[in-house]
């Protein structure tokens, strides 16, 4: 029997092609010489190239942003701080406030005496001050000083006079050139509170003390007919 003897068979893809040998032999070249491959991908410097202009453009935007909201944040023009009441624009003084105190019968005497326990210490934010005369009939509050005095002659006013019922005292008001001088017209002791200029809405003066007498003074006397309603 005839022996043949065969070659073996190689494989194809162990044999490198043409064109494997050529792009390998290229890249060891290119090493070898120091000159830079083409095979990197080139996202790499378009990605750096992006990221650059978007923080050329990042940087002014912020920048606007901040600025705007700094500009909010600081009004054009400043708030006015609250203004000062009367009472604030100076040291108030605790000095007697002068006030005259005329004799006074027993019964209007005790009626006072009641009236002047029945007094706050404070007439809204005007502290209560020492008088001169009369402590058992007088009070005075405040500087310029808001006085109240019991025991006074009651005026004669029309029928159809313009009065004022604050917590359920009649008042009759007497505006003069430095003060309105508020006189109560239906207690059977007459009450005068005197409100200077320097302090506006004299008839918001007159809530506590108006407790006070509805509290001490009984009502009484020939009161006009707005008192009534």
């Amino acid at each position: 029997m005839d022996e043949k003897t065969s070659s073996p068979e190689i494989p194809t893809d162990a044999v490198p092609s043409t064109e494997q040998t050529s792009t390998e032999q290229t890249s060891t070249e290119r090493a070898s010489t120091g000159a830079p491959t083409t095979d990197r991908p080139t996202a790499d410097r378009s990605t750096r190239r992006a990221a650059l202009w978007a923080t050329l453009v990042a940087v002014p935007v912020t920048v606007a942003v901040a600025g705007f909201t700094f500009a909010q944040l600081s009004p054009d023009t400043p708030v006015a701080a609250p203004s000062a009441s009367p009472t604030s624009l100076r040291p108030q003084s605790g000095a007697p406030v002068e006030m005259a105190a005329p004799a006074l019968a027993e019964r209007p005497g005790v009626v006072c005496r009641a009236l002047v326990s029945q007094l706050p210490a404070t007439v809204r934010e005007l502290a209560q001050r020492p008088v001169t005369a009369g402590a058992e009939q007088n009070a005075a509050y405040g500087d310029p000083a808001l006085t109240v005095a019991c025991g006074v002659p009651e005026p004669t006013v029309d029928a159809t006079a313009d009065v004022w019922t604050v917590n359920g005292v009649c008042w009759y008001a007497d505006e003069r050139s430095d003060a309105t001088v508020l006189t109560t017209l239906d207690r059977e002791t007459a009450v005068t509170v005197t409100v200077p200029r320097a302090y506006e809405g004299p008839l918001q003066w007159l809530t506590p003390v108006s407790d006070a007498v509805v509290a001490s003074v009984p009502s009484g006397g020939d009161s006009p007919s707005g008192c009534r309603r």
